[in-house]
C-alpha cells in the first residue's frame, strides 16, 4: 500500500466519522426546529384564545349592561303598574305629614272650595295652560287662535277629569300614590302637548294637588270626628255601667244592712232574758252581727261616694302578649265598682286572647292619673294617629317609675300569666311543620338573578 493509498484510507475513515457523528447530531437539530414550530404553533393559539376570551368578556359586560338597563326598565314600569293596581308598598311612598291643622271637617270643605275657585279664575284668565307658538291655519292668525283653544279646553278637561278621579279614590292608604298619578297624567299630558307647544302650568299642578291633599285630609278630620263621638258614646256607655253598678250595690249593701239591723235587734232582745251559757253565745252572735251590719254600711257608703265621685276610680295597666307582643301595654281607666269586669270585657271578642292585669290604681282623681301616664308615654303609642288607642311600647319598669314620682305606691305583676297563649304556643310547636315559606326575598331571586356575572 503507497502513502497514497494510506492518507486516502485515513481520509475516508475521517469521513466516516464525520457522518457518523452527523447522523447522531441530525436528530438533535430536527427536535430543536420542530420544538421550535410547536412553540410558534403555541404561542399563535394562545393569542387566539386569549382573543377570544377577551371578546366573549367584552360581549358578557356589554350584555349585563343591557340585562341591567333592562331590569332597570322592568321595575320602572313595575312601578308604573303597581300606581294603578294599588299594590305597590306603602313605605315606596313614605309617611304622610298633614300640612292643614284645621279644627273641624268643615273647615277643610270651605279651604277645597276656595282653591277650586282659583283653579277656575286661572283657566278664565288663561293661564292654566298656555301655548308657547302663535300658530296659523291658512295663513290666519284668527283661526290658528281659535284652533290653539280648543286644543287647551281638551288638554284641561283631559287633565281636570283625571284628576277628578283620582281625587274621588283618595283613601287614608293611597294619598301618596293618588299624588304621584296625578303628576304622572301632568307629565303625560304635557308631552303630547309638546308637538303643539301647548303645556298645563306648574302652579295649575299645584292647585290640584292641594286640592287633593284637602280632600284627603278632609276624609281623615271626617273619621277622626266619628272616632271621637264613638269615644264620647263608649265612655257614656260605661259610665252609665258603673252607675248601673253603683245603684244595684247601694241597693244590696241597704237589704243586708236592714237585714242585720233586724237580727241585731232580735239577738239584743232574746239575750236581755237569757242567762248562762245562752247568753255567751247571744253574746258572740250580736258582735258579729254588729261587725256585718258595719261592713254592710261601709259597702252601702262606698257605693253612694263612688256614684257621687265622677272622678274616683280606677287606672289599670295590662298586657296581651298573644296578641300584640311584648312590652306593649294598654293603660286605660274605669270606674266600675268591679274594675276587673271591665278587663274581661276588653278580652271577650275583639282580641283572640285575655287580657293580663299588671296594675290596678285606685285614685281619686283616674281621669287625670290616667291622662298623666298617656302624656308621659305619648311618644311610644302604638297607633300614633289615633289618641283614643291606649297602647304603648314601654317597659313595666318604666310605667312603675312614672307611678312613682306622681306619687303613688301600688303592686306590680312583673310576669303575665297569659294562660291561654302559652298553653296554644305548646300546641302549635307539636303541630308545626318543617317546611317554613319562602320570603319575599326569595320568590324574587328565583324570579330573576340580580347579575349575569
Amino acid at each position: 500500500m503507497g502513502l497514497f493509498d494510506f492518507l486516502k484510507k485515513k481520509e475516508f475513515e475521517e469521513i466516516a466519522q464525520l457522518k457518523s457523528q452527523l447522523e447522531r447530531y441530525k436528530s438533535i437539530t430536527d427536535i430543536e426546529a420542530e420544538t421550535k414550530k410547536q412553540q410558534e404553533q403555541l404561542e399563535k393559539l394562545i393569542a387566539d384564545k386569549e382573543s377570544e376570551i377577551k371578546s366573549i368578556q367584552d360581549n358578557l359586560v356589554k350584555l349585563n349592561s343591557d340585562y341591567q338597563s333592562a331590569l332597570d326598565t322592568y321595575t320602572r314600569l313595575r312601578k308604573e303598574i303597581s300606581l294603578f293596581e294599588n299594590k305597590l308598598d306603602l313605605i315606596e311612598f313614605g309617611v304622610y305629614e298633614p300640612i292643614y291643622e284645621f279644627e273641624k271637617s268643615d273647615e277643610y270643605r270651605q279651604e277645597q272650595n276656595r282653591i277650586i275657585e282659583l283653579q277656575k279664575e286661572m283657566i278664565s284668565s288663561e293661564r292654566a295652560a298656555i301655548c308657547r307658538t302663535n300658530w296659523t291655519i291658512d295663513g290666519s292668525e284668527t283661526k290658528g287662535r281659535a284652533s290653539t283653544k280648543r286644543y287647551i279646553k281638551l288638554t284641561l278637561r283631559a287633565f281636570n277629569g283625571e284628576c277628578e278621579s283620582l281625587i274621588a279614590k283618595v283613601k287614608w292608604n293611597n294619598v301618596n300614590q293618588m299624588k304621584e298619578r296625578i303628576k304622572k297624567s301632568f307629565e303625560t299630558i304635557n308631552k303630547i302637548g309638546e308637538s303643539q307647544t301647548v303645556t298645563i302650568q306648574p302652579e295649575y299642578l299645584d292647585l290640584k294637588l292641594k286640592e287633593l291633599t284637602l280632600e284627603y285630609e278632609y276624609q281623615l278630620k271626617k273619621q277622626k270626628e266619628k272616632e271621637e263621638l264613638r269615644a264620647a258614646q263608649e265612655a257614656l256607655r260605661e259610665e252609665e255601667k258603673a252607675r248601673r253598678e253603683f245603684e244595684q250595690a247601694q241597693k244590696e249593701a241597704e237589704k243586708e244592712e236592714a237585714n242585720y239591723q233586724k237580727a241585731l235587734d232580735k239577738a239584743r232582745k232574746e239575750m236581755e232574758q237569757a242567762t248562762g251559757d245562752k247568753h255567751d253565745k247571744l253574746l258572740a252572735q250580736i258582735q258579729k252581727l254588729e261587725q256585718e251590719l258595719q261592713e254592710a254600711h261601709d259597702r252601702k257608703e262606698r257605693a253612694l261616694s263612688m256614684a257621687q265621685q265622677t272622678k274616683r276610680g280606677h287606672v289599670y295597666i295590662i298586657s296581651n302578649i298573644g296578641s300584640f307582643g311584648e312590652q306593649v301595654y294598654k293603660i286605660g281607666m274605669t270606674r266600675r265598682l268591679e274594675p276587673e269586669d271591665r278587663i274581661k270585657e276588653l278580652g271577650d271578642a275583639s282580641v283572640p286572647f285575655q287580657f293580663d292585669i299588671h296594675a290596678m290604681i285606685f285614685s281619686e282623681d283616674s281621669p287625670n292619673l290616667e291622662n298623666e301616664l298617656h302624656k308621659a308615654f305619648a311618644s311610644r303609642k302604638v297607633n300614633m294617629l289615633n289618641y283614643r288607642k291606649e297602647f304603648f311600647k314601654v317597659t313595666l319598669d318604666e310605667i312603675e317609675q312614672k307611678v312613682k314620682e306622681i306619687g303613688l305606691e301600688t303592686e306590680f305583676i312583673r310576669i303575665p300569666e297569659a294562660m291561654e297563649y302559652r298553653e296554644t304556643i305548646a300546641i302549635l310547636s307539636k303541630l308545626n311543620s318543617t317546611e317554613q315559606p319562602k320570603t319575599i326575598e326569595q320568590i324574587v331571586a328565583d324570579e330573576f338573578p340580580t347579575s349575569l356575572t
